[in-house]
């Protein structure tokens, strides 16, 4: 594949440009941000660092787009035709991109290519979806005739984090311009490349100049000017919840509406019936899966006392297996996405090892891991007391808090008891408690015997509390993304 975005600069980084009204261009000041490789900690590429100039651009661009462009014009299926070709162009250079992708965020290779892979599924899904959304006529009165229509926000901003660039992108993406959005997107200065790629592939799927743009930058100058911009009509954010924040202030000054999913502290509850064998495999995954730097982790593991020691005997065994190393040796983790989370992850620990907590568990770091890189080993704590922090904060890293529990009604209250509600597991035998605690449990998705069910494409996601608002994925990102009008016709 041909790096659309990229070319060769005068420090041999390959230099990446964002992608404005169709055009591949520099931030207007001609001032960029190195990218950093966390396998190796070493710079190896360039991206704009864009200001508040450039995204005026970029939201112009778009606003002329959504209004006096081919876009405009283009039917549902039409725009749907779009999306399928996105989708068969990604695939086809599925290599390129999941290279990209695990370099820039420094997941192993084979979760790359699971990334691309899920992008493919959002752009088909929604490719699909995209003349399938429908309005409802109402019985009012018998001389009217009473209808709704959904209709495209118009101008959307979306702010893509860095654990899972190229997935976020797709789901947001897939959905908005589904429905005849306009998209502006700024993705994180962290990991950003398999985007920009992927925009400029949008321009050869048929996506007219203008429909989609990249900016890239840092979050406090061009993330906030593109939240702030009075011409943008509806943001979606995906990231920590303080950013959370300031991105629905922003949103209110403009009286526009958001979509925030905001991270989580998702809780695994293993009760006395539980398949182990089947249970605590999965359960490793998930937290140890892009190195724990996943907001629908499942970072709590609550046991009931009576399998306490089979299974921390289990994973005591098992956490020492783990091995942590470079993206491209595809081991069982790569490194943290910098040195700021690797400090974060470490100060945890350090916490907890200080406060008395036992360590379990531990992985160990390949010897031939380059020492600049950002690597830490998987850990995992018990038991936990459910006030720690390591109980109540998200770690965003390869630790696994377990915390045992006695009755159905002291699992319900743990697993409710932190700000966060956004993914919950509960493994049993019996349906009738699986159901009950699941209509108990506050959260916006929870699995039974299973937990993330590969990703789901088609399953609303999103949180409650502290987790945030609104829901991605599946048919209600497509409600997310337009908005309802009502017609009412007089035929008296």
């Amino acid at each position: 594949m041909t790096e659309f975005g990229a070319t060769l600069s005068s420090q041999n980084l390959k230099k990446y440009r964002a992608l404005i009204n169709g055009l591949q261009c520099d931030a207007s000041s001609s001032e960029t941000i190195d990218m950093i490789c966390p396998s190796t900690g070493l710079p190896y590429a360039t991206i704009p660092r864009c200001s508040a100039a450039d995204v005026g651009k970029a939201v112009s661009s778009a606003r002329s787009a959504l209004e006096s462009s081919e876009w405009s014009r283009m039917s549902a299926g039409e725009r749907g035709q779009c999306l399928l070709k996105l989708a068969e162009l990604v695939e086809a250079n599925k290599d390129h991109l999941a290279e990209l992708e695990s370099r820039d965020t420094g997941k192993p290779l084979s979760q790359g290519y699971g990334d691309i892979a899920a992008a493919v599924q959002y752009f088909r899904f929604y490719g699909g979806a995209a003349d399938k959304i429908t309005g409802e006529t109402l019985p009012i009165a018998t001389d009217y005739l009473a209808m709704t229509v959904r209709e495209p926000h118009g101008v959307v901003a979306s702010i893509v984090p860095w654990n899972y660039p190229m997935q976020i992108f797709a789901r947001v993406a897939g959905a908005s311009l589904a429905m005849g959005n306009t998209l502006v997107v700024k993705p994180s200065e962290d990991a950003c490349l398999s985007v920009i790629e992927t925009a400029n592939l949008a321009l050869e799927a048929g996506f007219p100049a203008g429909t989609l743009n990249i900016l890239t930058g840092l979050g406090e100058e061009a993330g906030a000017a593109l939240s702030y911009n009075p011409e943008v009509d509806f943001i979606t954010f995906t990231g920590s919840p303080d950013v959370g924040a300031m991105i629905q202030s922003a949103a209110a000054r403009n009286h526009i509406g958001c979509t925030l999913e905001l991270g989580g502290k998702s809780p695994q509850i293993l009760f006395e019936d539980a398949d182990l064998s089947k249970a605590l495999p999965i359960i490793q995954d998930c937290i140890l899966k892009n190195g724990g730097q996943t907001c629908s982790a499942g970072s709590r593991l609550l046991v009931h006392q009576s399998r306490w020691e089979e299974a921390v005997d289990t994973l005591r065994s098992s956490f020492r297996s783990v091995v942590s190393g470079q993206y491209k040796d595809c081991l069982d983790l790569g490194p943290l996405i910098n040195a700021s989370q690797l400090r974060r992850v470490n100060a945890f620990c350090e916490q907890a090892e200080a406060d008395g907590i036992t360590l379990i568990g531990e992985g160990t770091i390949a010897p031939d891991a380059p020492t600049e890189g950002y690597y830490t080993t998987a850990k995992v704590y018990g038991p936990v007391p459910i006030d720690h922090p390591l109980a109540q904060d998200e770690v965003f890293g390869p630790v696994l808090s377990v915390i045992p529990f006695r009755t159905e009604e002291e699992a319900i209250r743990i697993a409710n008891g932190t700000a966060y509600g956004l993914v919950a597991g509960i493994w049993t035998k019996d349906i009738v408690r699986a159901t009950r605690v699941a209509k108990a449990i506050r959260s916006g998705q929870v699995f039974v015997n299973t937990y993330g069910a590969g990703g789901g494409v088609e399953l609303p996601f999103g949180g409650v509390k502290k987790s945030g608002h609104g829901r991605e994925k599946g048919f209600e990102a497509l409600k997310e993304f337009s908005v309802l009008k009502t017609i009412v016709v007089s035929h008296a």
